[in-house]
Order: structure tokens, then C-alpha cells, then sequence
């Protein structure tokens, strides 16, 4: 198993606790030891106690020894993906991590990629390996979790897997149905658009409601009541999201790779990150119309990318520190679950703030008590969106 992270660590506490035997690669050593230690470096609900029981039945270990990649008969590669300062994917990614430990593959091995990737990396990682003499399986199998349901829907959903040969797809669907039996067969390059069009179908449903909260709320209106009656016993609009920043480490970026993967002609795309993006700045820009923000203590609220996470990356709770910065007197952060030296507690934000901002909808701000003015794009507190 490539790697200690959000996506890496569940699938393998998930196949242990299926009884396989699970290896650990992560060139982070503090990373290797906290979960040699059965302790998760992350929040991950349900995740604790299975951990903890593999790790005591030995059938789950970390290690930084790449030397450890070859005495696994599957390798499960989970590596970054992002996109550069161009919105460019990197499709180095992938072949990197192999190449840190391309000495120790050997024939016979199936090689899964999990992580996301651009359309054509399954292909190049066949020719890596072809080039280097090494005659493995290959097979693309998308990661499909939220983070803080990994260990749940690692086996509620079912698993995209994906070959070339017959061979590699019925090795890597055996793999997999350890965990599930509801198994979807595709052709690799299929597959990594499959992934990619879950990921930007949810970064487009989440515009659609911000651009949908932005036209309500420049009328006076509260796009919560119009939601309501929308969705309300109406399945053909049920999937319509309440407003927020949509952010974290996937859906921007993967919807950029597949505008590059389409020579940029992604329009709908390309419209979706102008409306995410744009986000903060235009909430302060309406909090420019109602208040003196220059003469204000402004109070961020929750700086994780989304609520209940202790994950602050690609959060656009940032953004929105840095445009305040700007034109506050003074800007607070606090979270619950994010460890950072420049936040204060929350009863100090709310003894000192004039103004109250959530920027992530943790669960604990829907029952606030204070007096301050409260901004809550999310419907969190049930006292309507509008800005």
C-alpha cells in the first residue's frame, strides 16, 4: 500500500480488518510512526479501533523502507496529483513514485493506481514499467470516499476497477471485493474519466448553488426559503446544494485536469472555478455594503476545508483571511479540529470579534449563543443565507 494519508491509511486499515496482510509505504517517518503506534494522524471516524486491532494482530505496518514494495504481491499506489501554478496537471506524479522504488518491483505484481489521474497515466505507467523490464499487472481503481466516511463507504460503494487485460481485471476485482461485491468493470482510460467527471459533476452542482445564492441574495432574497421550496418533495431537484465554499484537494483541481484533458475547451468548467473562486471575494464584498469593516474585529469561523474535518487544504477559509487582512482592523481564526499557532480559541473570537464569519460549517456553530452579528452562507444556524 502506497502511503499514511486520508486515502491511503483507510483502504489499508480497511483490507486488514478483511484479513489481508498490509504494508505501509509512506516517505513520511513521523507519518509511519504514529500509525505504528495504532494511532490515526488524522481524523477519521471508525477508523481508531480497527487500526489499533490490526496493528496488535500484526496484519498492518508502516514503514519508509521502499525495499518493502517488493514482497507485496499487489501494490497499491495512492500519490498526490495536483495541478501546477498553470492549472497544469503533473502527470509526473505517479511515475515518481515508482521510479523511488522501481528497484524493488519485480515480475508478477499488480500495480492498482488509486489515486485520481489524468486521462492517460495508466497507459504511461504500463510503458514505465514495460521499459524497465518488469512484467506486472496493471489496473486503475479510483478512490470513491469522503473524508470522515472512508470506513464506511470503502464498502458500501461499489469499486471501479480497470485493466487492459483480462488478467489484470480479474487479479485487481478479486483485490476489491474484499471489500465489496459490487465491482463496475471499465477500460482504464474510461475509468479516469469516470473519476474525473465525479469529481467536476460535484464542483458544478456547488457553483450552480453559490451562482443561485449570489442572484438571491443581490435581490434581498433568502436563497434557503427558495431552496426549500424547490427540493421539497421534489426528487428532480433534490440534489440542489446549499451555498459555501466548495473546496479541498480535489474537486478545483480535478476539474482542471479535466479542462486540460479537453485542450481547455471546458467552458461549464472553466465558469465553475470563476464562481468557487470568487467566493470570498464577493461575501466581503457585501459585508463592505452593510458594515465599517475597516473599524471591525472580524471573527472567521472554522478554517478546515469542509465541516467536521481537521483537513485546512486548498480551504478557501484562507482566501478569505487574506482578503479581510485587507480591510479589517483585525482578523481572527479559530477551529475546533485544525491545529494552527495563529488561531485563537473560539471564546476569544467571540468576546472580541464585532463581526462573525463561518467559514466552515462545523457542527458546533449551528448552536452558538452571541449576540454579535452572525454571517452563515451554509444555512447552519436555520436563520436563512442571506449577506
Amino acid at each position: 500500500m502506497g502511503g499514511c494519508g486520508r486515502v491511503g491509511l483507510p483502504l489499508g486499515i480497511a483490507f486488514a480488518a478483511r484479513g489481508l496482510s498490509v504494508v505501509l509505504y509512506d516517505i513520511n517517518a513521523d507519518a509511519v510512526a504514529t500509525v505504528n503506534a495504532a494511532q490515526l494522524p488524522f481524523a477519521e471516524p471508525g477508523a481508531a479501533e480497527p487500526l489499533a486491532e490490526a496493528v496488535a494482530a500484526g496484519r498492518l505496518r508502516a514503514t519508509t523502507d521502499p525495499a518493502s514494495v517488493g514482497s507485496s504481491e499487489h501494490l497499491v499506489v495512492v500519490v498526490g496529483t495536483p495541478v501546477d501554478e498553470h492549472l497544469n496537471p503533473d502527470l509526473g506524479a505517479v511515475p515518481r513514485a515508482l521510479e523511488r522504488c522501481a528497484e524493488h518491483l519485480r515480475d508478477g505484481q499488480l500495480v492498482v493506481l488509486r489515486s485520481t489521474v489524468y486521462p492517460g497515466v495508466t497507459a504511461l505507467t504500463e510503458k514505465l514499467l514495460a521499459g524497465k523490464g518488469i512484467r506486472a499487472d496493471v489496473a486503475f481503481c479510483p478512490e470513491r470516499i469522503a473524508e470522515g466516511r472512508a470506513m464506511t463507504e470503502l464498502f458500501a460503494l461499489p469499486q471501479i476497477v480497470a485493466a487492459r487485460t483480462p488478467a489484470a481485471l480479474a487479479r485487481a476485482e478479486k483485490l476489491f471485493r474484499h471489500l465489496t461485491e459490487q465491482i463496475v468493470p471499465l477500460e482504464p482510460e474510461e475509468a479516469e474519466l469516470a473519476k474525473l467527471f465525479t469529481n467536476t459533476w460535484r464542483y458544478i452542482k456547488f457553483a450552480t448553488a453559490n451562482q443561485f445564492w449570489m442572484m438571491a441574495n443581490d435581490f434581498g432574497l433568502d436563497f434557503a426559503r427558495i431552496r426549500h421550496a424547490v427540493a421539497y418533495d421534489y426528487p428532480r431537484a433534490a440534489d440542489l446544494p446549499m451555498p459555501g465554499f466548495a473546496a479541498g484537494p480535489c474537486l478545483f483541481k480535478d476539474t482542471m485536469q479535466l479542462a486540460a484533458f479537453n485542450r481547455n475547451n471546458f467552458v461549464l468548467g472553466h465558469s465553475a472555478m470563476l464562481i468557487n473562486e470568487g467566493l470570498p471575494l464577493y461575501l466581503v464584498s457585501r459585508l463592505e455594503d452593510r458594515f465599517d469593516l475597516s473599524e471591525m474585529t472580524v471573527g472567521i469561523l472554522g478554517m478546515a476545508f469542509k465541516g467536521g474535518s481537521d483537513d485546512p487544504r486548498e480551504s478557501l477559509a484562507y482566501k478569505l483571511r487574506k482578503i479581510l487582512a485587507l480591510k479589517t482592523r483585525e482578523t481572527l481564526c479559530t477551529d475546533p479540529y485544525v491545529a494552527d499557532e495563529r488561531f485563537v480559541d473560539l471564546p476569544e473570537v467571540l468576546r472580541r470579534a464585532d463581526l462573525l464569519v463561518i467559514a466552515a460549517p462545523h457542527e458546533q456553530y449551528a448552536r452558538l449563543e452571541t449576540d454579535t452579528p452572525l454571517i452563515d452562507m451554509w444555512g447552519l444556524t436555520g436563520q436563512g443565507v442571506r449577506v
